[in-house]
């Protein structure tokens, strides 16, 4: 009976040593009869990554950080234990993220050109690929925490761009910018009343030039046949000289006659465009104070700087429920 006792504990024993020996190799991770290698990743740094956290390829865990230290020039290096028997990608690199909100970590080895298309990433990787080092190119990307931020930053700008959109658009703004229409619309009536005023001389003094040049032709043809008799009777070479020099004073006056003429249809064409002017002036004027349009319902309506305000009030209390409950929003798993 007693050698029976002393079979069942030492059974006992040798079960319970098995089974601590079978935890330990299950908790390290180590795979019996297969062997690994070791590949060696340089990062500028790594963020939350710490020793035994995965590394997936293509989302399949494939090994584990094994070491990470610090290396010259302000590198790290982080051992990767791959096990060897992983199709590994041709140009392969490291890139080191955020696997959830709690803080864990994992390394995911990509082919160089299936990295995300990131500036600030691509140069890192870029850096960290420079000839000479013998390991693989790392980067990081930025946390939650990080992102968070950002977002609280942005909301924090839309809200002191709507601060600036309110303080800009208050009532004595507006007041301004009414009593500038009204002054605008009074020099406008001012400018058409003028141009009104100046037409009816240039009238006048185009039709006596008009008429004036008529009777100057009408007095010139009598003159010239007068001269002709005068010259046929004398025959003198001083009333040749006198016919030219009217011909001539004749000319001057019918050309001044005719840039008079155009003169006066390029008054006649500006005073038509500045009557379109005028009334378009008076059409937009006229609505801006009924409160029509666009630039109308500014001016009398506040409903924009109201619907901006209460945006952005809900985009904070959106990131505060964020912070305060991510799991509401986000699900993450490293398996």
């Amino acid at each position: 009976m007693k050698r029976r006792n002393e079979f069942f504990v030492g059974l006992s024993v040798i079960v319970a040593f098995l089974v601590v020996i079978g935890g330990a190799i299950w908790l390290s991770e180590a795979e019996l009869g297969k062997r690994d290698v070791v590949h060696v990743a340089r990062f500028r740094e790594i963020g939350g990554l710490n020793v035994g956290a995965p590394v997936t390829l293509r989302g399949v865990k494939v090994g584990r950080v094994n070491a990470i230290r610090l290396a010259q020039n302000d590198w790290v290096e982080a051992d990767l234990k791959v096990k060897l028997d992983v199709d590994l990608p041709a140009t392969p690199v490291a890139i080191a993220a955020s696997a959830s909100l709690f803080g864990e970590w994992h390394v995911t080895v990509l082919d160089i050109t299936d990295a995300p298309v990131d500036a600030v990433l691509r140069t890192a990787l870029a850096e960290a690929s420079k000839p000479g080092s013998g390991a693989w190119p790392g980067a990081t990307l930025p946390d939650f925490g990080q992102l968070t931020q950002q977002a609280n930053r942005i909301a924090t700008d839309l809200g002191t761009m709507t601060g600036r959109v309110s303080s800009a658009l208050d009532s004595s703004a507006i007041q301004d910018v009414r009593r500038s229409l009204r002054d605008l619309r009074e020099a406008a009536d001012r400018l058409a009343d003028f141009a009104k005023k100046q037409t009816d001389p240039f009238n006048r003094v185009t039709t006596n030039l008009a008429a004036t040049s008529d009777e100057v032709g009408s007095a010139s043809k009598r003159v010239n046949t007068l001269l002709g008799r005068v010259d046929d009777a004398t025959k003198d070479g001083q009333v040749n000289d006198i016919m030219n020099s009217t011909k001539a004073t004749t000319a001057d006056l019918r050309a001044a006659s005719a840039d008079a003429r155009e003169l006066l249809a390029v008054i006649r064409s500006h005073q038509q465009t500045l009557a379109r002017i005028l009334e378009t002036t008076d059409t937009l004027l006229t609505k801006v104070q009924s409160g029509k349009g666009s630039l109308g319902l500014l001016a009398r309506d506040s409903t924009l700087y109201l619907e901006t305000t209460k945006t952005v009030q809900q985009m904070r209390q959106l990131l505060t429920d964020i912070q305060a409950n991510p799991r509401k929003y986000f699900r993450f798993s490293v398996f």
